[in-house]
């Protein structure tokens, strides 16, 4: 990836308005083809231990940069990142990864983040059913070297209705979110082989999302 592409994401957090951004919109679009070509470097990489990220269309998996500010206290217009999502709902995956690009502050991640109550319930099923399964996942050396375990962000404070209160897995059963984090430096991200490098950290992930899409093959 360019300096020059961070470079405009640190300029428009100083310049956040429709002026500024019509004015060097021809950054924008630089910097915005700049992550398309690095995702399209990153799928042919994760394309090596998951063939169906090749269907993802890289315009389609990087999010718009434009806020939606009509229930937003800061009308700021623009995101001062660059996201895409990798899966979550496309081609019938619940699961995918995520990379966030944003000077200071870029990670990857995945899992699945914020499911529906049907597909929360149904994942809990699976960890219930298949403790030593699941367990097996996140022991694994790659998974902990890389990640200090799922998020623990929105968990309730009681086991949910379903599920017995002395479950050998119901600190897991509480989550809302099976998700992972890696946080990434702006050095990481200018690497020549950045791709490949990112690539290695969401292969660590995809039996976590392998076994998230088991109750819905």
């Amino acid at each position: 990836m360019k300096s020059s592409t961070l470079k405009f994401l640190k300029t428009l957090e100083k310049n956040n308005n429709r002026e500024w951004f019509n004015e060097h919109k021809n950054l924008y679009l630089e910097a915005q083809q700049d992550v398309l070509s690095f995702l399209e470097n990153l799928i042919e990489e994760m394309a090596q231990f998951d063939e169906e990220i090749l269907k993802i269309d890289p315009k389609k998996a990087l999010f718009r940069i434009y806020k939606d500010i009509r229930f937003s206290k800061l009308k700021i217009p623009y995101k001062t990142h660059f996201g895409a999502g990798l899966g979550f709902g496309k081609n019938g995956k619940t699961s995918g990864y995520y990379l966030h690009i944003e000077p200071g502050k870029s990670f990857l991640a995945g899992g699945v983040f914020q499911p529906e109550s049907p597909i929360l319930k149904e994942i809990r099923k699976e960890i219930s059913i298949y403790p030593k399964e699941f367990m097996q996942i996140l022991e694994e050396d790659d998974f902990r070297n890389n990640f200090r375990g799922l998020s623990v962000e929105s968990k309730l404070q009681r086991v949910p209705n379903g599920f017995e209160k002395d479950d050998p897995m119901a600190e897991f059963l509480k989550l809302k979110n099976f998700i992972v984090n890696y946080p990434i430096s702006d050095e990481s991200l200018l690497k020549e082989n950045a791709a490949k490098e990112f690539a290695q950290i969401f292969k660590s992930i995809k039996p976590l999302n392998d076994f998230i899409e088991r109750p819905f093959l």
